[in-house]
C-alpha cells in the first residue's frame, strides 16, 4: 500500500514502533485489517477492544501467520514480530486512513443522507463503472470503523471510489470527511433519524453538512432538490449544488415514470445534455431518485448519456435493501437491514405495488428519541390506507403500530421474535395459497434476518 511503511504508520498515529528486524521499518504493508481471520502476508493487524472480543489475544497468531506488524494498545507478551503501541487503536485506524487517503490519486464520491445511502451508492457505482475502475463501500461499512476500512480497500488500479458515510451524532461527519476528503458529495435526503442526539431535522441537516468541511474546495455537491431541507443549500465553497428530483427546478429530473411494481420502473431522465429512457431494475419509487443521483454523478465524471443509461440498467439490489427474492411459494421483499419512519413507509409503498396478497412483517425502529412511540404509531395509521392484507408486528415499540392499525386488517402482535419465530412463520405459511408478497422490515438490531432465512427455506 502506497507509502504505508511501518515507520510512516508509527509516525502518523504517534505510535512506538518495536521491530524484530530493523530492515522492516521501510517495508510497506499489503493491507490493513481488524479481523484476524482476514490477515494475509505482510498485512497490518490493528488490535481493537470490542464488547465481546479483544483483538490483542490474536496478536501472536497473526504475526506467526505472516503479518508484517500488529498495532495495539497493550504491549504484547512474547510477540515474535513487529508491533506498534498506541494509546487508542480506533483513533490510530482513522489517522492511518487519513494519511493513506492523501497518497491516493483516486477521485472519491461521498454518499451522505438519512435514508437510501446504500442503494444510492450501489447505483452510482454501477453508473461510474461504465467508464472507470470503481471501488465502493462493502455493504454499509459507513461508520468510523467502516469508512477507514473502505479507504484501505482502495488500490492503485481504482480510478473512482464511492464511499458511504453514516453518522448518529454531531462532529462524526467532520471526522469522516477529514478521512475521506470527497471530491463529490451526494446528499440523498434529510429525515427523522438519530433524533436522540440530533434533536430535529435542522440538527440532522447541520450534522450531515459537516461533510463539506474537508471536501475538495473545487468539488461538486449533488443534492435531492425535492427534499425540503436540502433545498436550503444554495452554495458550497462558492458553487451552486447540482439538484436532482422529480419536481420543478431540478438540473436532472425524471418524467413519464411508470412504476412496474416489484419489477422496477421505467422513466425518462432529462438533463442539460439531453434526455434518455431507462429501465430501473430495482423496485421502489425512491430508486428513481437514486437513478437521477447516478445520472448527475455520471455527468460530473464525463460519462455519455448512453453510458449512464447502461449503468442504471445494470444496477442490482443488495441483501436487506429492497431486495426481491422470488420463491415458488412467495415473493420476499427483503428490507430487513435497517429501518426508520421514512424508509418504513417507502417499503410499505413498494409492497403495495405487488398486485398480490400482501403480508407486512414489521418491527421496532430504533434511535428515534422521545417521539419513538408516536413515530411508530404513525406507521400504523399509514398502513390503514394501504393494500395490506396481513400485518405481523414484532417488538415492544411495534405495539404502537399494532394499536393504530385498523381492525379491518388481519393483524398479529408478538413482543419477542426469538420466542415466537415458529408462530410467525406459520402465519405466513397459512397465507401461501396464492404466492403472496411478504415484506420484512425493522431496525438491524431486531435481527429479522432470522425470519428471512426461514422464509427462504420454505
Amino acid at each position: 500500500m502506497k507509502n504505508l511503511t511501518l515507520e510512516n504508520i508509527a509516525s502518523v498515529c504517534n505510535g512506538r514502533l518495536v521491530l524484530k528486524n530493523a530492515d522492516d521499518a521501510s517495508k510497506e504493508v499489503s493491507s490493513v485489517v481488524i479481523d484476524s481471520r482476514k490477515c494475509e502476508k505482510d498485512c497490518l493487524f490493528v488490535a481493537t477492544k470490542g464488547e465481546r472480543v479483544d483483538g490483542h489475544s490474536f496478536i501472536s497468531k497473526v504475526l506467526e501467520d505472516g503479518a508484517l506488524a500488529a498495532l495495539c494498545e497493550d504491549e504484547p507478551e512474547n510477540a515474535n514480530g513487529n508491533y506498534i503501541v498506541v494509546k487508542d487503536s480506533f483513533k490510530a485506524l482513522k489517522d492511518i486512513a487519513e494519511f493513506y487517503r492523501m497518497q491516493l490519486k483516486v477521485k472519491i464520491v461521498g454518499i451522505v443522507g438519512s435514508v437510501g445511502k446504500t442503494s444510492t451508492k450501489e447505483l452510482v457505482a454501477s453508473v461510474l463503472s461504465e467508464k472507470y475502475s470503481v471501488q465502493k463501500t462493502a455493504g454499509n461499512f459507513n461508520n468510523e470503523v467502516g469508512v477507514p476500512l473502505t479507504i484501505f480497500s482502495i488500490k492503485d488500479e481504482h480510478e473512482v471510489a464511492v464511499v458511504e458515510m453514516g453518522i448518529s451524532d454531531f462532529k462524526e461527519m467532520s471526522r469522516l470527511s477529514k478521512i475521506v476528503k470527497p471530491d463529490t458529495v451526494i446528499m440523498t435526503n434529510i429525515g427523522p433519524c438519530h433524533l436522540e442526539k440530533l434533536i430535529d431535522l435542522d440538527g440532522v441537516l447541520k450534522a450531515k453538512s459537516e461533510v463539506f468541511e474537508s471536501m475538495n474546495k473545487s468539488g461538486t455537491v449533488i443534492v435531492n432538490g425535492d427534499d425540503e431541507k436540502l433545498r436550503t443549500i444554495d452554495s458550497v465553497n462558492g458553487k451552486a449544488p447540482v439538484r436532482f428530483g422529480v419536481g420543478d427546478g431540478n438540473n436532472v429530473y425524471a418524467i413519464n415514470t411508470v412504476n412496474k411494481g416489484l419489477e422496477g420502473s421505467d422513466t425518462t431522465i432529462c438533463t442539460n445534455s439531453g434526455k434518455f429512457n431507462a429501465h430501473i431494475p430495482i423496485p421502489g419509487e425512491h430508486m428513481v431518485l437514486n437513478a437521477l443521483a447516478g445520472t448527475a454523478a455520471g455527468l460530473e465524471y464525463g460519462l455519455t448519456l448512453d453510458e449512464i443509461k447502461s449503468g442504471i440498467e445494470k444496477a442490482k439490489g443488495i441483501s436487506g435493501r429492497s431486495n426481491i427474492i422470488s420463491k415458488d411459494k412467495l415473493i420476499i421483499v427483503d428490507d430487513c437491514y435497517n429501518a426508520n419512519p421514512k424508509s418504513m413507509k417507502a417499503a410499505i409503498d413498494l409492497l403495495e405495488t405487488s398486485g398480490k396478497r400482501n403480508i407486512a412483517i414489521l418491527g421496532d425502529m430504533f434511535e428515534l428519541g422521545e417521539k419513538e412511540n408516536e413515530l411508530h404509531g404513525e406507521i400504523g395509521t399509514y398502513v390503514n390506507d394501504k393494500k395490506i392484507d396481513e400485518l405481523i408486528l414484532i417488538g415492544k415499540l411495534a405495539k404502537n403500530i399494532y394499536d393504530n392499525a385498523s381492525e379491518k386488517i388481519t393483524k398479529h402482535y408478538f413482543e419477542s421474535l426469538d420466542d415466537n419465530l415458529d408462530d410467525i412463520i406459520n402465519i405466513v405459511k397459512s397465507n401461501c395459497q396464492d404466492r403472496p408478497a411478504v415484506l420484512i422490515k425493522a431496525s438491524h438490531g431486531m435481527h429479522f434476518e432470522k425470519i428471512l432465512k426461514e422464509l427462504e427455506d420454505m
